[in-house]
């Protein structure tokens, strides 16, 4: 597996098409369709057997083969939202184990792409960074300083890999956002930052998006682009002030299936998996406030037909 020059790391092909792709929510699609225990909801333990690996193929997969029925281009995330050092610890690995994880979540993508990639449906590997802490509460807050430390661990082992990118995904304050930024920067990496939002728009933290792209767009190093996610459409689209410069720096969305806060999905036992067609819908309406909009997918609760719906209702509009 090459170590360096990946495939698309120096242009990213989704910054010049009109739609890409992503895929959906994985460990909701795992633990509630695929029948999957995860502990501490982290699916990179799956990369340590075959029948783990297996499942996580057949997961992207699918998304893959939507990818080239469409002829659009799709992002794909490693599963390893959960897999930095604090979470590894929890989970009982050592860093050398954790290292080993990370570069498998990467390798399995590799052979996703080799098998399905074309020139209409380019396939980009993200390496997917969660935060710390909770995805769905601030909690305890690390400087940026801090944060770049922290997470410059599980970058530096995709710098080394076929990783076109970072995506931070989840990020619930701006500080940590930061640090990420930074961390990426220092080995090449583009990184893209999505951040999750409260029912009233505002990050778990209190700020408000315009606040937190502005804060890390003073960098000299800035994200290449900006994404929301673990949200319903309904929590954010009315923070989003059309003609303002600050929504065109968000190119992507990764909504969840369901209306329901952070709070309510927290205690759910059940999946809400919403409706694909009004999330779809939902979609196609935000073009007017995030002209710049065109990396689709899901979070909590969407799956691939989630995101065929997300497809099919652009390409119509």
């Amino acid at each position: 597996m090459p170590a360096a020059s990946p495939a698309y790391r120096s242009r990213l092909p989704q910054l010049d098409r009109e739609v890409f792709l992503t895929d959906g929510g994985l460990e909701t699609t795992l633990i509630f369709h695929d029948g999957i225990d995860l502990p501490l909801f982290a699916a990179v333990g799956l990369l340590g057997s075959d029948e783990g690996r297996a499942a996580l193929r057949k997961y992207f997969d699918a998304y893959a083969r939507l990818a080239v029925e469409h002829g659009v281009g799709i992002v794909l995330e490693t599963a390893t939202w959960r897999a930095s050092p604090d979470w590894a610890a929890k989970l009982g690995y050592s860093l050398e184990e954790l290292d080993r994880l990370n570069r498998a979540a990467i390798e399995l993508l590799v052979d996703v792409r080799e098998a399905y990639a074309t020139d209409a449906s380019p396939i980009v590997i993200s390496g997917c960074i969660g935060p710390r802490g909770d995805g769905y509460v601030a909690g305890e807050q690390m400087s940026a300083e801090e944060a770049e430390a922290y997470h410059a661990v599980q970058i530096g082992t995709f710098a080394h890999t076929a990783a076109d990118l970072v995506t931070a995904i989840t990020m619930t304050y701006p500080d940590e956002a930061l640090g990420i930024a930074r961390a990426a920067a220092a080995t090449g990496l583009p990184a893209v930052i999505s951040f999750t939002v409260e029912t009233d728009g505002r990050l778990p933290s209190g700020h408000s998006l315009d606040e937190a792209i502005a804060f890390l767009d003073e960098e000299q190093s800035p994200p290449v682009y900006y994404m929301i996610n673990c949200a319903h459409p309904t929590h954010f689209e009315q923070a989003l002030d059309v003609g303002t410069p600050w929504t065109a720096r968000i190119r992507g969305v990764r909504a969840n299936a369901s209306a329901s806060s952070h709070a309510e999905l927290d205690e759910a036992e059940t999946l809400d998996d919403g409706d694909p067609d009004d999330l779809a819908a939902r979609y196609v309406g935000l073009r007017e406030r995030l002209p710049n909009l065109s990396v689709l997918g899901g979070c909590c609760g969407t799956d691939d037909r989630h995101v065929r719906a997300m497809s099919e209702a652009w390409r119509r509009s």
